[in-house]
């Protein structure tokens, strides 16, 4: 990603920071999401350093840097020691990997470059390390009854 970080500094006039966190398979979860919140949060405890005005600090991210820049911003969302990010840029983010049959997935499901399949399987080796129970996912029967039922009002064709 590093011409179209450089682009978007250039264009943008702004200091970008790409961080080259671990990767799945061989490094499973967290292994990314703690790279990724600790080098934000050195980021934001020596802005001064890098000359950047702590009320224009921003987080983007695609695809599964998507999902680790909204994992990022969500852990300090809380914090009062650290200055507040002022927003968040999800290109294309995997946010959700909890029912792979609902509307997006299947009204997408043979969208080049990512197939339906495949997004599953990428999000088993990232939560995992392994696409043993890839079936399971993309059945839907991986969640229990009782957690989908917790969750239904976030996830679900509604």
């Amino acid at each position: 990603h590093e011409r179209i970080c450089q682009y978007i500094a250039t264009e943008s006039g702004s200091l970008v920071v790409s961080v080259g966190y671990r990767l799945a398979p061989e490094h499973k979860y967290p292994a990314a999401y703690e790279d990724c919140l600790n080098a934000t949060q050195h980021f934001l405890q020596h802005l001064e350093h890098y000359g950047v005005d702590p009320a224009r600090v921003i987080v983007c991210g695609d695809s599964a840097g998507g999902n680790l820049a909204a994992a990022v911003s969500q852990t300090l969302a809380g914090r009062s020691d650290l200055p507040k990010l002022r927003a968040q840029i999800l290109i294309y983010p995997g946010l959700q990997a909890l029912d792979f049959n609902l509307p997006s997935y299947q009204q997408n499901r043979g969208v080049p470059l990512l197939f339906w399949e495949r997004a599953a399987f990428f999000a088993l080796l990232y939560v995992q390390g392994d696409t043993a129970n890839l079936e399971e996912v993309l059945e839907g029967s991986h969640v229990p009854p009782d957690l989908r039922l917790k969750y239904r009002k976030w996830v679900s064709p509604d």
